[in-house]
């Protein structure tokens, strides 16, 4: 969500890139000299070991981009009579579970995961049918290791030292259903999972994906509590798919350069609550009243969008698995010490009179830093109207997920 630039370094030897290569991080640069006329925001903290000249104007997986998909590179031979050719050895440290690996979002979600070159280590998680997966993944030549684990005797083991657990795991929505529908089964499933968490990892970045969101998230911070190990800069429930869609919808309503559109969405993950903020968006752009009901409308429906395209064959896994992604980047770019790392997501907020709260903030090496309250000013009589009409809704929402926590934590 950060604003890019086009920007040149360099470190010693050269390399080079294309415009639209992404953008190398401020954190722990080692004898990087800059050359800029704006700062440098996130290059996704690839490090490179060997020199660099890049010009980049976008940056992976935080921007709609296609930049997301970098190959790795291996040093070449060389004699003396050859041009010294030198590639980016990505010096891989952080590692990331994933759990409901083998799924439908799981799947496409890990492979994304395991192009990042912050990741040393992917392990995945499942009931069944991970071998396969991570079989696979593992010949994608990219740094991180990846290793599988299978069923709740190995669950343990699948959370040691981890720094970042993303938790796709649940059913998927089926024609007619709704997230709300989800709820009995996926809740259980979110209970188990951040349990284990907590005995096993406690101090990672926790990323909530199974829905409903909006209740999920909720249930996990109330078992954290229980487990005595709760940090709400830690818990996050990804709507992040909320924003790239927005995005991309108003990209395409307005012919905007994708990569420059950025539209702020707040509220929760389901239905009416998701709001997303049409007058906030940059670059600025003005909207008619009917163009605002249809953006709107088909943001908060475009999950139904896909189920009914895929005819019951399944719901917005590759999407999701996208905006996770992107969203797992950019806290990893946050662990990494990338000072300048804003996303939307569902946490625990002071924003409104309700206790979780999706918005706009700012990410770093210990979670959530600041919650970005200007987005909420200032906002259109639509936008307003919209923001306290999605709030019943959100409220009992969430207080169904803290009522189905403490009601399991009496029964056990």
């Amino acid at each position: 969500m950060a604003a890019t630039s086009a920007t040149t370094f360099s470190i010693t030897s050269t390399i080079a890139f294309g415009p639209k290569a992404g953008q190398l991080p401020q954190s722990k640069p080692s004898g990087v000299r800059f050359n800029s006329k704006k700062s440098l925001v996130s290059f996704s903290g690839l490090k490179a070991v060997t020199s660099v000249i890049c010009e980049s104007n976008t940056s992976f997986l935080n921007k709609e981009s296609c930049s997301a998909l970098r190959s790795t590179f291996a040093r070449k031979a060389q004699s003396s009579e050859q041009r010294p050719q030198y590639a980016l050895q990505p010096q891989a440290s952080f590692k990331v579970a994933v759990l409901g690996a083998a799924g439908g979002i799981g799947q496409p979600l890990a492979l994304l995961i395991k192009m990042s070159p912050l990741v040393s280590a992917l392990h995945l998680y499942d009931v069944m049918n991970v071998k396969g997966v991570a079989a696979d993944l593992s010949h994608c030549n990219t740094p991180s290791q990846v290793l599988d684990f299978t069923g709740p005797e190995e669950l343990a083991s699948a959370l040691k030292g981890v720094n970042v657990v993303v938790i796709p795991a649940g059913v998927p929505r089926k024609p007619g259903m709704t997230r709300d529908d989800l709820f009995n089964i996926n809740a259980n499933i979110v209970k188990t999972l951040v349990e284990a968490v907590a005995d096993n990892c406690p101090d990672a970045f926790i990323h909530i994906i199974s829905n409903p969101v909006n209740s999920t998230v909720p249930i996990a911070a109330e078992v954290l509590k229980q487990k005595g190990v709760y940090d709400p800069k830690k818990l996050f429930g990804v709507t992040t798919l909320d924003v790239v869609r927005a995005n991309t919808f108003v990209a395409q309503k307005k012919n905007l350069k994708l990569i420059d559109v950025d539209v702020p969405v707040v509220g929760g993950h389901a239905g009416i609550t998701i709001l997303p903020l049409l007058s906030k968006t940059m670059p600025s752009v003005s909207f008619t009243d009917e163009e605002v009901g249809d953006l709107t409308v088909r943001i908060q429906n475009a999950g139904t969008e896909v189920v009914e395209a895929k005819a019951g064959a399944g719901s917005a896994t590759l999407s999701m698995a996208y905006a996770a992604a992107r969203f797992v980047e950019s806290s990893l770019r946050a662990l990494d010490g990338d000072g300048d790392v804003y996303e939307c997501v569902f946490v625990e907020s002071n924003l409104t009179e309700l206790p979780f709260f999706a918005s706009r903030v700012k990410l770093g090496r210990n979670g959530v830093e600041s919650l970005i309250s200007s987005d909420l000013q200032g906002l259109t009589e639509y936008e307003q109207k919209a923001l306290e009409a999605l709030k019943p809704e959100l409220k009992a929402s969430i207080e169904k997920g803290v009522a189905f926590a403490q009601k399991q934590a009496v029964a056990a």
